[in-house]
């Protein structure tokens, strides 16, 4: 895939997402949302030429761009994406708790983005 269609499915995600959600479907919409951060870490990476075909890697890229950047919210970001994750397989979180994950999921792929530009 190249680095844009990476950031086209970050966008189409994020728009299932929010239907998902608008739907009343937390579950779906929080993978939706991990999906949208996972592809936007991968845009990234494809741009850098970094490897990006494993969870694990794309971990380890968000680690190198907050030390790259100095941008301390990174982590704490993709990390509720992780979270976002989580909640495919457990169905723990309810609308409330998953739109504000997706708030946070959305500022984390502005900021990719921005690296981008």
């Amino acid at each position: 895939m190249t680095t844009q269609k990476y950031q086209n499915a970050t966008q189409v995600l994020l728009q299932q997402a929010g239907d998902e959600l608008a739907a009343g479907d937390a579950r779906q919409a929080a993978e939706k949302g991990w999906g949208a951060a996972a592809q936007a870490v991968k845009a990234v990476c494809e741009e850098r030429g970094w490897p990006h075909h494993s969870h694990y890697l794309i971990r380890r890229a968000v680690s190198q761009l907050t030390e790259e950047t100095g941008d301390r919210e990174l982590r704490p970001l993709f990390n509720s994406a992780q979270n976002l994750h989580k909640n495919f397989y457990e169905d723990f979180y309810n609308v409330v708790e998953v739109g504000a994950g997706l708030d946070e999921v959305r500022l984390f792929v502005d900021k990719l983005d921005a690296l981008s530009a």
